[in-house]
C-alpha cells in the first residue's frame, strides 16, 4: 500500500498563478498530494492533538464532507492511486495539520502532514487596553479583526523574521507566551538569549493577556479613504459604507502592509476604533527606522482629528 507522499500548498491574491495544470485568480488552495485504496479517510488535528475533526471520508461511489469542509473538498484523483486532498476557497481557520489515513482490508496507513499560509503574526489588545483577554476572548479578538489566534510555529516563525514584542499573549494551543529579539530590563532580562518567551499554559476562563493574531492574503481591496475633511468615528464608517466598502479591520491592514507592501503615511480610523498607518518604506516623520504598522491609539471617537481605512470585498 502506498501511502502518503507530500504537500504542495498555493497562496495568492490578485494575480494568476500555475499549479498541477490550474490557473487561478483571487483563491487560495491547498493541494495535498498522496494514494488511495477502498477508502480515504481525511481528518484535522486540533492545536493540542487531542482531537481529529472530519474534513473528507470516500469509500468508492460513497464520498462525504464534514462542516465548513462541504463543497470545498475531493480527492484529486489524477491516477488511479491519487489520495490528493483539493482544499477550495482556503481560509485561515484551514490552517493547521492534516492526517490522512487510507485502509485497504486489514491493511492501513497513515500520515500528517501541515497546511501552512503565507501571512503575518501581529500582536492585539482591545480598548480596554493591555492583559485584559482570557483565552476565548482573545480568540475573538482575532476573529473580530479577520484574523485567527496564532500557532506557536507561526509566532516562531515571527520571531525568526524579527518580530519583537515585550507584552505576553494567548497563543491557539493555550500557551502564553511573547518574542524577544533584544533583550532587555523589562522582557526577561538583559543578559538572557533572544528568544520565545514561554509563561506556560494558564487558565483560560481567569488569566488575561494580549493575544497574538495571524492574518494571510484576503480577497478584497484595502485603501486610504481620500476625503476632503477629517472624521468621527461614526462618520468614518458612514464614509466607507458610502464608497461601497465597509471599514477595514486591524488584520486586514497588517495583510496589506505586509504582503503587498502597502504604505501610506495618514493616520486612519480602523474597525475597532484604534487609529493606525501602515509604512512599509521608512522615512522622516512617517516611522524613520523602520517598515512598520504605527498604532496611534484609541482615541475619542467624536474627535475630527483622523481619516479612514476602507476595505471592499470582491466577493
Amino acid at each position: 500500500m502506498k501511502s502518503l507522499l507530500f504537500l504542495v500548498l498555493i497562496s495568492f491574491c490578485w494575480a494568476d498563478h500555475h499549479a498541477a495544470n490550474f490557473t487561478l485568480e483571487h483563491e487560495r488552495i491547498i493541494h495535498i498530494q498522496g494514494s488511495h485504496r477502498i477508502r480515504v479517510k481525511w481528518t484535522k488535528l486540533t492545536s493540542d492533538y487531542l482531537k481529529e475533526v472530519d474534513v473528507y471520508v470516500e469509500m468508492g461511489y460513497h464520498r462525504k464532507s464534514y462542516g465548513n469542509y462541504q463543497d470545498r473538498v475531493f480527492l484529486q484523483k489524477s491516477t488511479e492511486n491519487d489520495a490528493s486532498l483539493v482544499i477550495t476557497d482556503i481560509m485561515l481557520e484551514d490552517y493547521g495539520k492534516y492526517k490522512c489515513e487510507v485502509i485497504e482490508g486489514l491493511e492501513d496507513d497513515t500520515a500528517v502532514v501541515s497546511l501552512d499560509l503565507e501571512g503575518i503574526v501581529f500582536p492585539y489588545f482591545p480598548r480596554l487596553g493591555r492583559y485584559n483577554l482570557n483565552f476565548y476572548e482573545a480568540q475573538q479578538a482575532c476573529l473580530d479583526q479577520d484574523a485567527i489566534i496564532a500557532s506557536f510555529d507561526q509566532l516562531y516563525d515571527a520571531w525568526r523574521l524579527g518580530l519583537d514584542w515585550c507584552n505576553a499573549g494567548w497563543l491557539g494551543d493555550g500557551s502564553v507566551q511573547y518574542p524577544i529579539t533584544h533583550p532587555r530590563e523589562p522582557c526577561g532580562g538583559k543578559n538572557t538569549v533572544p528568544g520565545v518567551r514561554n509563561y506556560g499554559f494558564s487558565n483560560k476562563d481567569q488569566s488575561r493577556y494580549d493575544v497574538f493574531c495571524f492574518t494571510s492574503h484576503f480577497n478584497g481591496r484595502f485603501y486610504y479613504l481620500i476625503h476632503p475633511t477629517k472624521l468621527t468615528y461614526d462618520e468614518a464608517v458612514q464614509a466607507c459604507i458610502k464608497d461601497g466598502a465597509q471599514i477595514a479591520k486591524v488584520g486586514q491592514m497588517f495583510a496589506a502592509w505586509k504582503l503587498l507592501g502597502y504604505d501610506r503615511c495618514d493616520a486612519g480610523w480602523l474597525a475597532d476604533g484604534s487609529v493606525r498607518y501602515p509604512i512599509s518604506k521608512p522615512r522622516k516623520r512617517c516611522s524613520p527606522t523602520e517598515a512598520a504598522v504605527r498604532f496611534v491609539g484609541f482615541p475619542d471617537k467624536k474627535h475630527k482629528l483622523y481619516g479612514v481605512y476602507c476595505f471592499r470585498s470582491y466577493q
